[in-house]
């Protein structure tokens, strides 16, 4: 779950005069060159199709079979190439969620999600946190289906042994350009989040442990180089120039920095690189496409990108290979254009025909009906001010929780529930919750809660509370009032899934003050942005204990939120906050009345205008408000609007 999730296509590098002038040099002296071109893909989420199951249409955004055809381009330009992939393969859409149902994937069933990566003939690949969602029994049946191999260096059983192998080294044979064969060895070590351990607990405690990766990295590397030419780093984890710390989420910046890489394929964060996300960084080079120096790339998610390292390898004396330059290439599936996405390569039907009844058992799972409403539910204003989309989720959570906890010694508490905007436009300007007014299927279901999180319910303080929603509130920027001008709402390094609302109270958010918490720095600011916070029409006794609903995420500590990390936790469900969203709706019938409204911003004492970005949509359900102008179209693709407050 992870950060501003813009997806940019942009191609850095190219290789280099000087660069190239000693390759030919070299040649001409009777060195040996080889081009290998090795290709990645990395956060597919079980995105197999192009396809859209929420809306039951084509999607020319995500999908394997889409990424498939680059790979068939892309070897097709050159005679040597391997492929990888980076992790979070088995978790993220509607499709993975049908298969790890109960019973769904028989014994010795080969994973769909598999069955189409074998088509490819990946050479290995390595594990990402979202392999662990459905635990670890389901996980192994899935990747045992896989043709290639796994590995992982900072993983290990709670005896000590690895989970798989960290290191391998693929021996294969390469055609130089002078049409010569040689064997390169390749060697390979892959690495995913320590986080694992908190964002995952539940499945994972007293059965694994996890190690930093750069930990990992120096422990395992000298003997791996020792035995390979080149060295291949699959690394499940984004890029963050901050001084390291053990357990560095983001830590692929800092793997470069341990000798013997040659190559870091990174990923986690869904985003792109090389390009201009990470603009100005120290020690990145966002244009060529290097960490420290390394060659690094991350192709987006979902199928967006596929990621290119071209390596132009050079015999040494000593019989080694060295790697005289490099061509760093995100590459992808499609392009937006005056707000039309414009598809690059159509789908590979290999891949079709490989996951094809999973996919029509996935769309009529999706159809079966839970409910009604008698209002609309989106995510079109969830950053504007309390929706309905967040409050029938909360709503749900409480029903749910209410009737577990009844007989406990928590019954008598105060029941809140915390839920986030988790489709509000972070993944692109098509990414929002959009329900018409009528019967409800679970596919909108899954629309409203799109991971597959399980209800928990922790205990908290009025101050822990407040502070909770200090930790939310810094989804948005400092607004000065004395400023002229639009200024920028939303502050996009904060993804819209840690923007909790919590419902059961009402409480409005100061823009003019400085964020409370800033980064991932867990050490209060003295600021507060939440005001007017009250419980029952009345301000929220601090001391006074409350129980929340959320979601296991969240109550092991996932995005560092004050105080949550797993140990006042008072109820465990055996559900997935989605099933307790589709208990109620069923147990209901039909919802008639919105939710009740939970929070707003606070009215500065100047007038001020905040500049954000929309999907075209939001214009035609403004009804009357005259707070809201539509700007225009920017160039990823959204709409661009403008909100007067005070």
């Amino acid at each position: 779950m992870q950060a501003s999730l813009r997806r940019r296509s942009f191609v850095g590098g190219g290789l280099g005069l000087a660069t190239a002038g000693l390759a030919a040099h070299a040649h001409a002296a009777g060195a040996a060159t080889i081009k290998l071109r090795l290709l990645e893909t990395s956060d597919l989420h079980m995105f197999v199709y192009d396809y859209d199951y929420y809306h039951e249409r084509r999607d020319a955004t995500v999908g394997l079979s889409k990424v498939a055809s680059l790979i068939a381009q892309a070897r097709a330009q050159g005679p040597n190439s391997m492929l990888f992939d980076n992790g979070d393969i088995i978790q993220g859409s509607p499709l993975g969620d049908m298969l790890a149902q109960p019973g769904t994937l028989k014994p010795g069933e080969i994973h769909p999600m598999f069955a189409a990566m074998n088509t490819l003939g990946y050479d290995a690949a390595t594990l990402g946190n979202h392999e662990f969602n459905y635990g670890l029994p389901y996980m192994d049946h899935a990747i045992a289906g896989a043709n290639f191999p796994f590995v992982c260096a900072n993983l290990a059983r709670i005896d000590g042994t690895f989970y798989l192998p960290p290191t391998m080294v693929i021996t294969r044979n390469f055609k130089a350009e002078d049409g010569s064969e040689h064997a390169l060895r390749i060697g390979v070590i892959g690495f995913l989040p320590p986080q694992i351990m908190v964002w995952d607990r539940s499945n994972l405690e007293g059965k694994v442990t996890t190690t930093d990766i750069v930990t990992a990295a120096r422990a395992q590397i000298p003997a791996l180089r020792a035995q390979c030419d080149v060295l291949v780093a699959l690394c499940h984890s984004g890029i963050d120039t901050r001084p390291a710390a053990s357990g560095f989420e983001n830590a692929a910046y800092h793997l470069a920095g341990v000798p013997g890489i040659d190559v870091i394929f990174t990923g986690h964060s869904h985003r792109v690189f090389p390009g201009p996300d990470y603009d100005g960084r120290p020690g990145v080079d966002a244009l060529r496409g290097t960490l420290a120096g390394v060659p690094a790339v991350m192709p987006g998610f979902w199928g967006s990108h596929l990621g290119i390292i071209d390596l132009s390898l050079q015999k040494s004396a000593d019989g080694g290979w060295k790697v005289a330059d490099f061509k760093v290439e995100a590459r992808p599936t499609y392009r937006r254009e005056k707000g039309q996405v414009i598809s690059l390569v159509e789908p590979n039907t290999a891949i079709t025909a490989a996951a094809a009844p999973a996919h029509q058992a996935t769309i009529e799972w999706m159809r079966q009906p839970v409910g009604e409403v008698k209002f609309p539910l989106n995510s079109y204003f969830s950053l504007l001010g309390s929706d309905a989309a967040v409050g029938l989720v909360n709503d749900a959570q409480v029903w749910y929780a209410r009737k577990l906890l009844a007989g406990t010694e928590y019954a008598g508490l105060p029941l809140l529930a915390a839920a986030a905007p988790f489709k509000a436009g972070g993944t692109g300007p098509d990414s929002f919750i959009d329900i018409a007014p009528g019967p409800v299927a679970l596919r909108e279901v899954a629309d409203l809660y799109v991971f597959a999180n399980t209800l928990v319910a922790v205990k908290r303080t009025g101050a822990e509370v407040a502070e909770w929603l200090e930790k939310s509130a810094g989804q948005f920027n400092q607004i000065d009032p004395a400023k002229a001008g639009p200024q920028k709402l939303l502050n996009t390094s904060v993804p819209t899934y840690n923007f909790d609302v919590i419902s059961g109270l009402t409480y409005e958010i100061d823009l003019t003050q400085p964020s409370r918490y800033q980064g991932n720095d867990p050490k209060p600011r003295p600021y507060r942005r939440i005001v007017n916070l009250r419980f029952e029409g009345q301000p929220i006794d601090p001391a006074r204990e409350f129980v929340v609903v959320t979601n296991n995420y969240r109550s092991d500590g996932g995005g560092g939120f004050p105080g949550l990390d797993g140990s006042r936790v008072v109820l465990r469900a055996p559900d997935l906050n989605r099933d307790a969203i589709v208990s109620y709706l069923r147990a209901m019938g039909t919802l008639r009345n919105k939710p009740v409204a939970t929070w707003s911003f606070a009215e500065p004492l100047q007038k001020v205008t905040l500049a954000f970005r929309s999907a075209a949509r939001l214009e035609a359900l403004l009804d009357g408000r005259s707070d809201i102008t539509r700007v225009g179209l920017d160039a990823d693709g959204y709409t661009e609007y403008q909100l007067a407050l005070g």
